[in-house]
């Protein structure tokens, strides 16, 4: 099986260790995503061995630099579960929350999560809105957010989530050293601070991806999030 194959050979290039039954588990995984995403706009990634590449292993990367042992993690714009189900069915002691404003995708993981096995939250609703709930705000140790829109929006939409002391990690292309420059006012505005850029290959592929791992300083003034018209119109 192509994807199989991909996967397994690009976790021992990560020197990442997993067990026969959870790799089992992330190709049902992505035999499930390829099914759906033909009646359903998940991913432009159609090749078996591509989606065990530049999904599943891309987000496994992220436990190379974040300790996720009992943690609690909220993927934001998490679209068909990219980073947090791999890292979940990865590190089962991590409890995530996939959130997603479109309806659709969040029930389709609702529903394979069950088939899986796999323990989740999935909530559909606006990370502005859902940000300033006292249930969500500054609950988790870590936010990840993968392609969803340009850091200093991100951060805004992303940082009040995580408790003081906690990380948010923005899954960047390596070409985004504008982007963090950009968004180095946001990221202090709202009490963050940049702990680490760290680029790494993707397995298998000449694609170089970047992490930019946000440290929690301190807490998010409370009039953050903004509008989503707003931080888009004018961004921080």
């Amino acid at each position: 099986m192509a994807m199989k194959t991909a996967l397994i050979t690009g976790l021992s290039e990560l020197d990442i260790q997993l067990g026969e039954a959870d790799a089992d588990l992330l190709c049902l995984y992505g035999q499930r995503l390829l099914e759906k995403n033909q009646v359903m706009n998940l991913t432009a990634i159609t090749d078996p061995a591509e989606v065990a590449k530049l999904h599943f292993l891309d987000s496994l990367a992220l436990t190379k630099y974040i300790d996720l042992k009992g943690k609690r993690l909220i993927d934001v714009g998490c679209g068909a579960g990219f980073p947090s189900l791999p890292l979940k069915i990865a590190v089962p002691e991590l409890g995530i929350t996939m959130l997603d404003s479109t309806e659709k995708r969040i029930n389709w993981l609702k529903e394979l999560t069950g088939e899986l096995g796999v323990e989740a939250e999935c909530i559909a609703a606006r990370a502005e809105e859902l940000a300033m709930d006292s249930d969500y705000r500054r609950r988790f140790d870590v936010a990840t957010a993968r392609a969803v829109a340009r850091l200093n929006i991100l951060t805004e939409l992303c940082l009040p989530f995580v408790k003081v002391g906690g990380v948010f990690v923005a899954m960047k292309g390596a070409d985004s050293e504008d982007e963090i420059n950009e968004a180095k006012n946001a990221i202090k505005l709202l009490g963050g601070k940049i702990e680490a850029v760290e680029d790494y290959k993707v397995p298998g592929t000449d694609v170089i991806h970047r992490l930019v791992i946000v440290r929690k300083v301190a807490a998010t003034p409370r009039e953050y999030p903004r509008k989503y018209a707003k931080i888009k119109k004018s961004p921080l």
